[in-house]
């Protein structure tokens, strides 16, 4: 395999990573809502889990930016 085989493996990778972390942080926050839930449309801060998710997907993001960048130049 060569090096943009690789870079490119681990984009697809890393694709999937963050489209499971953005469907898990469904507008209106909680598990319930993705399935249909009802919840309130107050104003919450991120707490726990929930702020490591998003700072997870943020990462992710940057790595998958950093990715395709190499994979360009590449």
């Amino acid at each position: 395999m060569s090096t943009s085989d690789i870079l490119n493996v681990f984009q697809i990778l890393i694709a999937l990573v963050v489209i499971a972390a953005v469907v898990l942080q469904a507008k209106g926050a909680g598990l319930g809502n993705i399935f249909g839930g009802v919840g309130g449309d107050s104003y919450r801060t991120r707490r726990g889990l929930e702020r490591t998710l998003f700072r997870g997907t943020i990462v992710l993001m940057l790595v998958f930016v950093g990715l395709s960048i190499a994979a360009v130049r590449i």
